[in-house]
């Protein structure tokens, strides 16, 4: 796919300027040049144009917000003194798998004051005697070349960094969950055994009222001989009484 009709198809009905982050990789640049992209891309942040046949950078439009610029397998060879001024907020670029060859090119990205990061892996730059050295000594602003610093400490990467991140709060979030489930398991613990503490005890309520019914009928019933024998008493008080009557009757 040409370069010009990828990068249409890349702004899905957008304007030029509300473009923070085009992906071109792959497509053919018809001549080795940039094709398609224009200075209206004024808010581009971050552009890839990986493997696209360029030779030339010298179609680079005025890119004022560009930080990260991303031209490895190319064919590039030189101009790179274009950059500092279409792109001079630079902070990382790749020039990994072209055809730089000397220290004279990339002394060209002096002016590129932000730069931090430079890529030149499989170029045969590389390939020079203390080339490292010589790098860090000619552009003393960069502080990673080839993903290390000066002193082969490896620089950090700001993807893998977002990736912990995620996993961090995944795992904090295992463990919260999993501790939800127990609480949740507890509670419904606690919920059966209110039942079945309810459930007893309302077994337990009619034996309480049966108790007092029966309580109530033995105080009844004695209540009820109590009675009887206040009667057969009050009947013998009598019968003695008439038979004390019936002998007085006698002597007279």
């Amino acid at each position: 796919m040409e370069m010009k009709k990828r990068i249409s198809l890349e702004m899905r009905n957008r304007t030029p300027a509300e473009v923070a982050e085009l992906v071109v990789d792959n497509c053919r640049s018809s001549d080795g040049e940039i094709e398609g992209l224009t200075d209206e891309f004024k808010e581009l942040g971050f552009l890839s144009m990986v493997n696209v046949g360029l030779t030339s950078l010298a179609m680079v439009p005025s890119l004022p917000k560009l930080r990260k610029l991303e031209l490895s397998d190319n064919n590039i060879s030189g101009s790179l003194e274009i950059l500092s001024e279409k792109c001079p907020n630079l902070t990382y670029l790749n020039l990994s798998g072209n055809k730089i060859k000397d220290l004279s090119t990339v002394e060209a990205l002096q002016n590129l004051k932000n730069l931090k990061s430079l890529d030149l892996f499989n170029c045969e730059i590389t390939t020079l005697e203390e080339y490292r050295e010589s790098i860090f000594e000619l552009l003393p602003q960069v502080t990673y070349l080839d993903g290390f610093d000066a002193e082969d400490n490896e620089a950090p990467d700001s993807e893998a960094e977002d990736d912990d991140d995620d996993e961090d709060g995944e795992e904090g979030a295992g463990p919260v969950g999993e501790y939800d489930d127990e609480d949740d398991e507890e509670e419904e613990g606690s919920e059966g055994g209110d039942v079945g503490l309810s459930y007893l005890m309302k077994d337990e309520i009619p034996d309480e009222e049966d108790d007092d019914d029966y309580v109530e009928e033995e105080e009844e019933e004695e209540e009820g001989e109590e009675e009887e024998a206040e009667v057969r008493g009050e009947k013998r008080k009598r019968d003695a009484e008439d038979e004390g009557e019936d002998d007085d009757e006698d002597d007279d």
